[in-house]
């Protein structure tokens, strides 16, 4: 009996001090932009696009915005995800949520968007984009020199 009373009390030792002794995991690392890709079904281009965080892009007859982009330390196992809301917009110009949740890199098919002519998946979570961010315009290559109508011409610029 009091041999039973030992394994039992070892067994609950090691129970409660299994979490304990489990490594801490790293914390996850919050990105302001997500890298996607996408395929249009219908050319078979498939094409990379970055997005920042609630900003909204246009893929073709979707709109894409990611809420939340998390990655990993690079010591730690990638698990990259994003938080993302698609709408797909009309040719009447409705618009209509066809998919809100999370997205993984790692595991595209998981929760994949579920459309005719678009597929898009996450390819990763970023710091910085070569693309200005959403509040900041972009600079101008080359402006054109604005010359004013000559007499007698109309203003049909807009």
């Amino acid at each position: 009996m009091h041999l039973r009373w030992l394994r039992t009390g070892a067994l609950a030792l090691c129970l409660c001090a299994g979490p304990l002794a489990a490594p801490a995991l790293a914390d996850t690392i919050a990105n302001p932009v997500a890298e996607f890709s996408g395929l249009d079904k219908i050319t078979g281009r498939i094409t990379n696009f970055d997005v920042y965080i609630n900003e909204t892009v246009q893929f073709g007859a979707l709109q894409i915005t990611p809420r939340a982009c998390y990655s990993r330390p690079p010591t730690e196992t990638q698990r990259t995800s994003v938080f993302v809301e698609v709408d797909q917009v009309s040719l009447r110009g409705t618009v209509e949520r066809i998919f809100t949740g999370w997205m993984f890199a790692d595991s595209p098919a998981l929760n994949a968007i579920d459309h005719a002519v678009y597929d898009i998946w996450l390819i990763d979570c970023k710091q910085n984009s070569e693309v200005p961010p959403p509040d900041q315009p972009a600079a101008p290559t080359n402006p054109a020199p604005v010359q004013p109508p000559a007499e007698g011409e109309v203003d049909d610029r807009g």
